[in-house]
C-alpha cells in the first residue's frame, strides 16, 4: 500500500491547529457603572427572580433562587435593555462559579449594597469579547 505522505502531514497539521478564535460581539452599551476603574470590586448582591438562559457567549446562565455577585451596571441608551454583569454562585451549580457575564437586570433583585459611589466609565470591545 502506497502513502501520500504530504495528505498525512496537512492532516497531521490541520488536526494540531487550534481552529477557534475569539469573538467580539456587538456592545450592548457605550457606559458601565463601577464600583472602581477596573470593575473589579463587586457592587452588589442580588437573587435571581427567574431562570436566564443565556443568548450568546455574553451572557451567563443563571438559576431562580441563585446569588449573583455584581460587577457592574451598563448603561442603556435609549430603547435599549438594562444589563448588569456579575457572577453566579450556588452550591448546586459550582460548575458556573467565577464565570462573569451578562444578564438582564429585572431577573434578579439586588438583596445588599457594598459601595455607593459608583464610576462611570466607558466600556471598551473587551467588555464584549468571546473566547
Amino acid at each position: 500500500m502506497k502513502m501520500n505522505y504530504p495528505l498525512v502531514i496537512l492532516l497531521c497539521v490541520g488536526l494540531l491547529h487550534q481552529t477557534s478564535k475569539a469573538i467580539l460581539m456587538d456592545k450592548l452599551a457605550n457606559k458601565k457603572s463601577c464600583g472602581d476603574a477596573e470593575c473589579s470590586h463587586v457592587l452588589s448582591m442580588a437573587t435571581a427572580l427567574d431562570d436566564f438562559i443565556a443568548p450568546d457567549c455574553r451572557f451567563i446562565n443563571i438559576r431562580k433562587g441563585q446569588m449573583v455577585y455584581v460587577y457592574s451596571k451598563l448603561i442603556p441608551e435609549e430603547g435599549a435593555g438594562v444589563f448588569w454583569s456579575g457572577s453566579a454562585y450556588s452550591d448546586r451549580y459550582v460548575d458556573q462559579m467565577g464565570t462573569i457575564g451578562y444578564f438582564p437586570a429585572t431577573m434578579v433583585k439586588e438583596t445588599h449594597s457594598f459601595i455607593q459611589d459608583t464610576v462611570e466609565i466607558p466600556t471598551t470591545a473587551m467588555d464584549f469579547y468571546c473566547d
